[in-house]
This record gives C-alpha cells, sequence and structure tokens, in this order.
C-alpha cells in the first residue's frame, strides 16, 4: 500500500490564535502531527500551509512543507492545490491528518487509506467509532454518522442519529455502542480531490456546516472505516492544549 499523508495547516484560528505552532514540551504541534504520521505506512508525509511561519518551523524540524494559497475556502481546497504542487497521479491515495491532531493513531490511518484501496466503489474514505455517552449523542459539535451493510456512509449529521422512536425519558434516543461516532479523517484518490473544489456546494453541508455531505449529495460513496478505538483528543481550545500536554508524556512524547 503506498499513499501520501498531507497535512493542512492554517495559521488563523479563533478560539486558538496560531495554533499550528502552539509548543508542545518544545516543538510545535504541527511537527508533532507530522512525526506521528511519519509512524503509519505512508510513503511521504507534507504540511500544507497558508503561512511562511508555519512552513519555516517545518523546515527547522526536519518535516516537508508546502506554502500554499492563503484564500482556499477550506481543507480540501488546500489539499487539491498540495496535490497539484506534488505532481500526484490521479489514482494515487492521499489521506488528510488534521493538524490539531497531535495523537493520531498511525494504525487509524493506516486502516483508512488500506480500505480506500480495497473499495473501487467508493471516492473516499473515513473513520467511525462507537459513541457511548449520551451528552456527546447531543451535542451538535459531535458529528454522528450512519452506514449501509457495506459500511458505506449514508449521511452525517450534527444532529442525533439514527434516533430511536422508543427511547428512555432520560436519554431519549440513545443506546451507547449504537451510534457512530465521525472522526475527521479522510482517504482520497487524487483525481478526485483535485475535482472536489469544482463541485457545486449543496445545501447540507450548508445547513450541517459539514464539507463530506457534498460528496453525498453529487452521488459519490464514502468507504467508513469503524475503529474500536477512539482518536486522541485533538486540540481547538487552551483547555483541549494543556489537556494534550498532559498525556503526551504518558504516551511517550
Amino acid at each position: 500500500m503506498s499513499f501520501t499523508v498531507i497535512i493542512p495547516a492554517r495559521l488563523a484560528s479563533t478560539r486558538l490564535p496560531n495554533k499550528p505552532l502552539a509548543d508542545i514540551h518544545g516543538l510545535p504541534m504541527i511537527v508533532h502531527v507530522a512525526r506521528r504520521a511519519a509512524l503509519s505506512q505512508a510513503r511521504q508525509v507534507v504540511v500544507a500551509t497558508d503561512a511562511p511561519e508555519v512552513q519555516a518551523a517545518c523546515a527547522a524540524h526536519g518535516v516537508q512543507a508546502l506554502l500554499t494559497r492563503a484564500d482556499h475556502v477550506s481543507g480540501s481546497d488546500r489539499l487539491a492545490e498540495a496535490c497539484e504542487q506534488l505532481g500526484l497521479d490521479g489514482r494515487e491515495l492521499v489521506v488528510n491528518v488534521q493538524g490539531d491532531e497531535p495523537l493520531i493513531a498511525p494504525a487509524m490511518i493506516d486502516a483508512c487509506a488500506s480500505l480506500l484501496g480495497q473499495r473501487e466503489d467508493c471516492v473516499m474514505a473515513t473513520v467511525g467509532h462507537a459513541l457511548d455517552a449520551a451528552t456527546e449523542f447531543a451535542n451538535p459539535n459531535v458529528v454522528k454518522l450512519v452506514t449501509d451493510a457495506r459500511g458505506t456512509a449514508l449521511y452525517f449529521s450534527r444532529a442525533p442519529i439514527p434516533w430511536w422512536r422508543d427511547g428512555s425519558p432520560d436519554a431519549p434516543g440513545f443506546k451507547p455502542g449504537s451510534v457512530l461516532r465521525h472522526v475527521g479523517l479522510y482517504a482520497y484518490h487524487a483525481g478526485f480531490l483535485r475535482r472536489f473544489p469544482g463541485l457545486a456546494v449543496s445545501p447540507l453541508e450548508q445547513i450541517e456546516s459539514l464539507e463530506q455531505l457534498r460528496v453525498l449529495w453529487h452521488g459519490e460513496r464514502i468507504a467508513v472505516h469503524i475503529s474500536a478505538d477512539k482518536p486522541g483528543p485533538g486540540v481547538d481550545t487552551p483547555e483541549d492544549l494543556e489537556r494534550v500536554r498532559q498525556l503526551m508524556p504518558k504516551l511517550g512524547g
């Protein structure tokens, strides 16, 4: 299996300014992410950023980084430009690892890429895991997903799905372990990734603010790897950053 990991890294962040450069035990967070991704089977790991400061920080620690346009609307648009800069063939596999996931499991990256390689009927693959807390089921910041019998995505939503009509009064519609939480890890064929920015934005995508719904809206398929393990926490806020700093030594830095 051969694939490229591309890590989009945008410097601007409302909740945590300069997030890719946030210090975790003496290294910028983006470097930690790249080093974790390098433990996967990827043949190369590349950061795609809009900021010379991020590119310089990566270069200082031996991480390849491309400077991309600053006006990209989404991470997928940034990845599409990176594919062009790297000259990737349309059938090559690309895995999008988020730049705020310094605890990403290399095995999860491999599983996502491997699944897409096996599913000729799909243009993308992603990851889900069993959700076991009613509070997360009701939380719109926790994206849920449902699949068909083959593990192909039917829908992604911030709403509680699927909904049990006869749920209990204290947690209506929730049964632990029977709901899938979406993990924002994606594998693509480079050709589809280049084509994605040209697809019309879908009404569902606008309502839910979930970019992957554009893929389903246009009739394409997304394969879902069901992980037995939960991903490590990502970093969106200063509190998240402190939690990750505390966890990193426990996992060997």
